[in-house]
Formats: C-alpha cells, sequence, structure tokens
C-alpha cells in the first residue's frame, strides 16, 4: 500500500499526529485521534488493564460523548493490524453514522488506508 499522508486534509493530517504523539507517549499497542462535528479533537491509546480493555478508537468516541459530541467527521488509528477492527468501525458509525472518514496507518503514522462508514 502508499503512504497517503500526503494526500490528507491540514485536519486529518493533525489527527495523524495527535495519533502518534498519544501512541509513542504511553507505548500502546495502537494510537488513535478524531475529530468531532464541531471540530473538537480526542485522542487516545488503547487501554489493555486485567479489567478493562478498550480500544484506542473506543476511548476516543467514549470521549466525544462525554463532552456531548453529537457526531463525528473523520478519525486516525495507527496500529500494526491489518484493517481497522470491526467494533472500531461500528463505535465510528454509532456516533457520527455514514460517511466518517476513517484512515488507518502504521505506528510511524504512515497512512495506509482510507474508508467512510
Amino acid at each position: 500500500m502508499t503512504d497517503l499522508a500526503g494526500g490528507l486534509s491540514a485536519e486529518d493530517a493533525k489527527l495523524v499526529t495527535l495519533a502518534r504523539a498519544t501512541r509513542a507517549r504511553t507505548g500502546a499497542a495502537e494510537g488513535a485521534a478524531v475529530r468531532d462535528a464541531d471540530g473538537r479533537t480526542y485522542a487516545a491509546a488503547t487501554v489493555d488493564l486485567p479489567s478493562l480493555r478498550v480500544s484506542a478508537v473506543g476511548v476516543c468516541v467514549a470521549m466525544a460523548v462525554a463532552s456531548g459530541a453529537k457526531g463525528l467527521e473523520a478519525a486516525v488509528v495507527l496500529t500494526d493490524a491489518a484493517r481497522l477492527a470491526e467494533a472500531d468501525l461500528a463505535a465510528l458509525r454509532d456516533l457520527g453514522g455514514a460517511g466518517v472518514v476513517a484512515h488507518r496507518g502504521d505506528p510511524r503514522g504512515a497512512v495506509l488506508e482510507s474508508t467512510t462508514t
């Protein structure tokens, strides 16, 4: 696959930066960032505790909901996984509906593919 980062909007490139910094800071398996319908951003890392497991996207969506977001515009997930998890896409759809742009990139921040919910 090719690095699509050069083709991202400035707002989506910011999400890549936020996801990369969050993942690097925590050493988590995944880093993610989302932008809500008002332009606010939320960044998070995977939570993997003995009693609580939440994907990075799940944490971002939960933060957006807790902050009163009414929708989502875009998301970035930096991961070693070969594709975005269906549960993450479902969470993005739950809050954002159809048409949320979701970018998957490698842990260094190279965007490998983009899809929409």
